[in-house]
């Protein structure tokens, strides 16, 4: 039942046709009745007049359209894998000092981020993303507001993130930043002089590691200037739900699969963050290779 439901949403076909009529007729009374299909809507939320499946544009040539596209993405793909690492050279890899992973020069470029704040909770923090000055820059800005919800469940509000959004490959496959070669995030920002998290996330192995993150601090100096940060991996601590756990181990640079920034500092009122770029170094200075003790929990007597 889950899978004709997912059918419907995700398939096309063209209006004119009348055989989609006829499965809707047959599966829309079916899919309307069934438990298995998710009728939950926010306390408030006035209910929908229509179900979801009536809603349907079903199309034989965007499914087609939609085919070749993948299929195109694939081929890339393929040709990329069998030049080398990231589609370049394997000499070029090895050699590779610094790489840019985004820079802000158009809205498209701003369409792989993505904004969220504590408005998914209720509370009232805004936060926008727009180009800076000359389209030279990414500006975030917005308002921070620590006012707690009045719900009698949320005990802490007050923040906004900026993440970017997950890689994705042919077929909607997961794909993953692959940051071995380098020790270092490398970024270009100019900020207001309050501090921010970096964060970033990795594919988890085991499916009660999803809410694991590597964090550290980034902070600005604010003023007219920009400043050039440099954070190695290896200072990147993991955290769960927002707890910092015990059991620490470096950043898997060869499954990351976003990179965001949260400000979070408890202090209403207005901020800004200019982001030129952001980019990976290999500094050959940087020794160390975990900022923190590692030990096993469960020492043997």
């Amino acid at each position: 039942m889950a899978l004709a439901v997912m059918l419907l949403k995700g398939a096309s076909f063209h209006s004119g046709c009348c055989r989609h009529k006829v499965l809707l007729s047959l599966l829309g009374p079916l899919l309307g009745n069934s438990k298995l299909y998710s009728s939950y809507r926010r306390p408030g939320a006035e209910p929908e007049k229509t179900p979801s499946w009536q809603n349907v544009d079903f199309s034989f040539k965007k499914g087609i359209d939609h085919l070749k596209t993948q299929l195109s993405l694939l081929k890339k793909e393929t040709q990329d894998y069998l030049k080398g690492p990231g589609g370049r050279p394997v000499s070029q890899h090895l050699l590779e000092q610094t790489r840019v992973l985004w820079q802000f020069r158009s809205q498209e470029d701003l369409n792989k981020w993505v904004v969220s704040s504590d408005v998914e909770i209720g509370g009232k923090s805004k936060v926008y993303i727009k180009l800076g000055r000359n389209n030279q820059a990414a500006l975030l800005y917005g308002t921070l507001n620590t006012e707690v919800p009045r719900d009698g469940e949320t005990k802490y509000s007050g923040y906004c993130s900026m993440r970017s959004r997950p890689a994705v490959g042919s077929f909607n496959r997961k794909k993953y930043y692959d940051w071995s070669n380098f020790n270092s995030l490398y970024l270009r920002v100019r900020g207001d002089g309050r501090p921010w998290m970096v964060n970033i996330y990795t594919d988890p192995y085991f499916s009660h590691q999803k809410d694991d993150l590597y964090s550290y601090f980034m902070f600005t100096r604010g003023g007219p200037y920009w400043e050039e940060i440099q954070i190695p991996f290896s200072k990147f601590f993991l955290s769960s739900r927002g707890r910092v756990q015990d059991n620490q181990h470096p950043v898997w640079l060869d499954k990351v699969r976003t990179l965001g920034f949260t400000i979070g500092d408890k202090v209403d009122g207005p901020f800004q963050l200019e982001i030129d770029f952001i980019g990976l170094l290999n500094d050959r200075a940087h020794r160390e290779e975990f900022a923190y003790e590692t030990y096993d929990k469960n020492t043997p007597v």
